[in-house]
């Protein structure tokens, strides 16, 4: 008898979800109407669950799965997850450590550039046909801010926050950096204090993997960033304060922001749509056939491996 697995977020790559299927009975959770009356219906017989970064599984729903054995994160935050309660009860929880961060890294350095150059506006004035209904076509777009040799704060040098800096330092930027600690083994200038970081940089990246920092980019941060510096995250949506973000790029206090996440998605401050300063995205840094295609082979394995009764790679519950 194949081992039942609870899933809670769909898997989007039509491979994986094959392999998933050939190998477990999968149960839906995220397609009941009634979750209650499903999970007192099937909770008894799962072993293991698949959920994502922002779904994660509550305490409440795991006490309802007496024999659960694995948590597969397809994502790599575990801030949605109880790992204290986890640990408690011997169940493994994985992530897809690793498996997003070029991706990740690809997207930053597209998003600095989009807010940079203005992409995202030349786009809009392109296709609304602006272009040729001017005499002097570019002149009613200001000019834009060159990418190659802005300086470089990269708050996180972890594995994004790394391969962040690779690609920049490629466009000739100087990077600098903060983290609890500095790094020996990279070239990069460490700054301890995050407005002295701020105020050192052109543009302010975010890549910390900081599950339980909130606001650490509040207007202290931003108006030492400056009237000519940008904004880019790709980490935490609550590591910034976002009424003291739209509030900066209002009064021109930064020159402008580039989000793929945020404090309470999918909702995003509509003060934002309005402004042609900020570059959005819906949480899709990891959003490419080769990196989904990872993160749910991970996820498979991980299954496998504890049902196999091992200890799963990428296991952050020890």
């Amino acid at each position: 008898m194949k081992p039942e697995v609870l899933q809670l977020s769909p898997i989007l790559i039509p491979e994986v979800r094959a392999t998933l299927n050939q190998l477990f009975t999968l149960h839906l959770y995220y397609e009941q109407a009634d979750k209650a009356a499903f999970l007192r219906e099937v909770g008894g017989n799962i072993r293991g669950v698949i959920t994502g970064g922002h779904t994660g599984i509550t305490q409440a729903v795991m006490a309802q799965l007496p024999k659960l054995e694995v948590v597969a994160v397809n994502g790599v935050g575990t801030d949605a997850v109880d790992l204290a309660y986890a640990r408690d009860r011997g169940i493994h929880v994985t992530a897809t450590i690793g498996a997003l961060t070029e991706d990740v890294a690809d997207l930053a350095i597209g998003l600095l550039i989009s807010a940079c150059r203005g992409l995202c506006t030349s786009d809009r004035y392109v296709r609304a046909g602006h272009w040729p209904a001017s005499a002097t076509p570019l002149a009613p777009l200001p000019l834009a801010r060159q990418f190659s040799g802005m300086r470089i704060g990269i708050v996180g040098m972890g594995r994004v926050g790394r391969a962040v800096a690779t690609r920049a330092a490629a466009f000739g930027c100087p990077i600098s950096y903060t983290d609890l600690q500095a790094m020996s083994d990279v070239p990069y200038t460490f700054v301890a204090d995050l407005k002295a970081l701020a105020r050192g940089s052109d543009a302010l990246i975010l890549a910390a993997a900081a599950d339980k920092a909130e606001g650490l980019i509040d207007a202290h941060v931003l108006a030492a960033l400056g009237s000519e510096g940008y904004l880019v995250n790709v980490a935490r949506g609550k590591l910034v304060n976002e009424p003291d973000l739209v509030a900066a790029l209002q009064t021109g206090t930064i020159a402008g922001a580039a989000l793929d996440v945020f404090v309470d998605e999918p909702r995003v401050p509509e003060a934002l749509f309005g402004l042609e300063t900020v570059v959005l995205q819906p949480h899709r840094a990891s959003a490419t056939v080769q990196t989904r295609t990872r993160m749910g082979e991970m996820v498979v394995a991980s299954l496998v491996d504890a049902f196999a009764g091992k200890q799963p790679k990428n296991c952050v519950t020890g």
